[in-house]
């Protein structure tokens, strides 16, 4: 595998790995991995209005839901990905995209898998 692929595929494992850890901390201790202090003490991040503004509560049993499953299926992409099964190439530009509403975390990180996934594609 390319150095380039190595970096995608870090950068997707981050997103994805935190999608899982959060999702799973909020479903079993019942709320997001938040700032215990500060000015953002409590408060989630910019994603979270995001999500209310299509009418998602975020921090809904739905919401945290989608958080571990799309961790999880993202992860398994990733393992295809490293694989190089044929179909990985396009699901992995797919969750990355998907991954743009996760301000800025997601976004950030996604942004930059994208244009590596087009650029480096072979």
């Amino acid at each position: 595998m390319s150095a380039i692929n190595w970096i995608i595929t870090v950068l997707a494992l981050l997103v994805a790995s935190w999608f899982v850890i959060d999702g799973t901390i909020a479903l079993t201790k019942g709320d997001y991995v938040t700032p215990k202090s500060g000015e953002y003490a409590g408060q989630l991040g910019p994603w979270s209005k995001l999500v209310k503004a299509i009418g998602i509560e975020p921090r809904s049993t739905l919401m945290k839901s989608i958080f571990l499953v799309y961790g999880i299926i993202w992860i398994s992409v990733i393992i295809c990905y490293i694989l190089k099964l044929n179909w990985s190439w396009m699901a992995m530009m797919i969750l990355a995209i998907g991954s743009l509403w996760y301000l800025p975390f997601g976004t950030l990180l996604g942004i930059i898998q994208i244009i590596l996934l087009i650029v480096f594609r072979k």
